[in-house]
């Protein structure tokens, strides 16, 4: 792995040390390491794996053991991204962001990319990559266009109610949500938001500025004019085999441009 310094000295120095602990059966790295295109403001995502009849017990220890394997800052748990197994933290000085995500041995198995094995107790890891493939959930676009006019009616009237910070953070969701996973099923990229955008779909990243704004109510209303065109020319193009709601659009899409036209 091509890793950059503050990482790898990070790696070189935490594994052996999480190696000294008998509940742990694996480590391994996930994200941009093992990707293969980490930079140096890289996250390092390690995967601890546990014996399955000491993870609950680990589960309690999780701080006090990372704070034996690495100089740790701050952590705390990852519930607000829908994984309460991972802890969150700044390790250092210098600081380094490190998710350490603790899963079970028989849980392994289950992800949506590769990691890279940095250490296997038994051998036992390596085969059930070897076994079990990743999979990647598809990209469902059919429950995508069943919200996406309710979703541009209330960005409409937010609009309409000078409510920028509130339309602001709409169009971010939008982007998030709707827009970026598009690119990156178009460029058969893994999807992750926005993120890498500008070096894996470029020509789409640069279209997609269209539906960046300040705080100022004729920009908010023609990014979403933007993300509205955008959402249409993207989803024609992957000639999916959904229903498309016409009637909800066509009106959605005159409210808002009703809208547009009253703050301009």
């Amino acid at each position: 792995m091509d890793v950059p310094s503050l990482q790898s000295r990070f790696l070189s120095d935490a594994v052996p040390r999480i190696q000294q602990e008998a509940r742990v059966t694996g480590v391994a790295v996930a994200g941009s390491i093992a990707g293969g295109h980490p930079d140096i403001y890289s996250d390092v995502d390690l995967i601890v794996v546990i014996d399955d009849e000491a993870f609950d017990s680990v589960m309690k220890e999780r701080l006090t053991l990372i704070s034996s394997w690495a100089p740790l800052v701050v952590g705390f748990t990852g519930e607000h991204v829908g994984e309460p197994r991972l802890i969150i933290t700044l390790v250092g000085p210098p600081l380094l962001h490190v998710d350490f995500k603790f899963v079970r041995a028989h849980d392994f198995a289950e992800r949506t990319e590769d990691p890279e094995l940095l250490w296997d107790r038994t051998g036992a890891l390596a085969n059930t990559l070897t076994q079990h493939p990743p999979a990647s959930p598809a990209l469902d676009l059919q429950w995508i266009e069943d919200r996406f006019w309710v979703w541009v009616h209330y960005g409409a009237t937010k609009l309409g109610r000078g409510e920028l910070f509130e339309v602001i953070s709409f169009l971010n969701y939008l982007r998030e949500a709707v827009l970026g996973p598009l690119i990156t099923r178009r460029v058969g990229a893994p999807s992750r938001g926005v993120r890498h955008l500008e070096s894996i779909a470029p020509d789409e990243a640069r279209a997609l500025q269209a539906t960046l704004c300040g705080y100022d109510q004729r920009e908010a209303g023609e990014a979403l004019l933007a993300s509205v065109d955008l959402y249409g020319r993207w989803l024609d193009d992957a000639e999916a085999a959904i229903e498309r709601r016409r009637d909800a659009e066509k009106l959605a899409v005159q409210y808002l441009r009703d809208i547009v036209d009253q703050t301009s």
